[in-house]
């Protein structure tokens, strides 16, 4: 029996697709972490994240604060601190899920062990996960074009126009899709047809996390999503991540300073079985610009 139809909006979709919006300006994240273990001084902050300049920093902290996150308590004129706010907190868990299944499925480059001399997928700060992976789903359309592939197993652009665009032409549909088949999260049949890959079907834990968190509900009734809710079949789940590509980062000459404040085991305590984030981990590589990844598999 073919899946019926989802409706072209729902409530669902819509504060999933709000809720990632939010965390989607770059840096926001990692400003949003950075303050996670406690409220800090704007001076304390700018230390953690050097690379941002005072006109790049500043509205990323408004933006998470009018978003509710991020609460700015004024002591005095010049005493001002930023810290998150119980709704905040409760986004940690999620930003648990976006970050493994970006360590999971997005690829890595290869860096050599200094010790051992072997060449190994480099490891990247929990925070570049997190942004990655909300470049792919972030986009306009992707997120309804997902979520429709995962209803149905798989649909024809002509039906993926009419329940994910509606209101836009059938050709407009072609270019999120080719996007999505590109960066690896959904592939093309020869008739035609369009599914998710394994890591689309991966991302089911982000949206479960993503729909509980928008919609106020606890985390522990996640699973029990009526769309992404299903579970994977063992050979949809990603066995290992992506390890084809060069470094893409250069080995820093000097280790930037260890954040004091960063998600750390609170992240960690959300995904069982991986292992907990030191408090240097956020903070242990340079920051590029995203390069354009050969096609294999999704890309940062």
């Amino acid at each position: 029996m073919a899946t019926p139809a989802q409706p072209r909006t729902t409530p669902d979709l819509a504060r999933v697709t709000e809720t990632l919006e939010l965390l989607a300006p770059r840096w926001s994240v990692w400003a949003l972490m950075t303050i996670s273990s406690k409220p800090l001084r704007y001076a304390e902050i700018k230390p953690r994240l050097p690379w941002l300049h005072d006109g790049q920093l500043h509205p990323r902290l408004r933006h998470l604060t009018d978003a509710g996150v991020v609460e700015r308590t004024e002591y005095a004129p010049r005493h001002v601190t930023y810290g998150v706010t119980s709704r905040g907190a409760e986004l940690l868990p999620v930003l648990a899920s976006i970050a493994a299944w970006g360590d999971t499925y997005l690829e890595k480059g290869l860096v050599r062990n200094k010790k051992t001399g072997e060449m190994e997928p480099e490891q990247l700060p929990a925070a570049q996960h997190i942004e990655d992976a909300l470049a792919l789903i972030v986009p306009r359309h992707a997120t309804a074009i997902l979520w429709s592939l995962k209803a149905r197993g798989g649909a024809s652009a002509k039906t993926l126009a009419a329940e994910a665009m509606p209101g836009y032409g059938l050709t407009a549909v072609y270019k999120p899709l080719d996007r999505l088949v590109a960066d690896g999260l959904v592939t093309a049949s020869g008739a035609g047809n369009f599914q998710l890959s394994a890591s689309g079907q991966g991302l089911a834990p982000v949206f479960q996390a993503v729909s509980a968190w928008a919609a106020g509900r606890p985390l522990a009734e996640a699973g029990a999503h009526p769309v992404w809710g299903q579970d994977l079949a063992p050979s949809q789940v990603r066995s290992g991540p992506w390890a084809s590509t060069p470094t893409r980062l250069p080995a820093p000459t000097e280790p930037l300073a260890p954040a004091e404040s960063s998600v750390g085991s609170a992240l960690a305590a959300t995904v069982p079985g991986r292992p907990a984030w030191k408090g240097g981990d956020l903070f242990s590589h340079q920051i590029p610009a995203r390069p354009i990844s050969p096609a294999g598999g999704p890309r940062r």
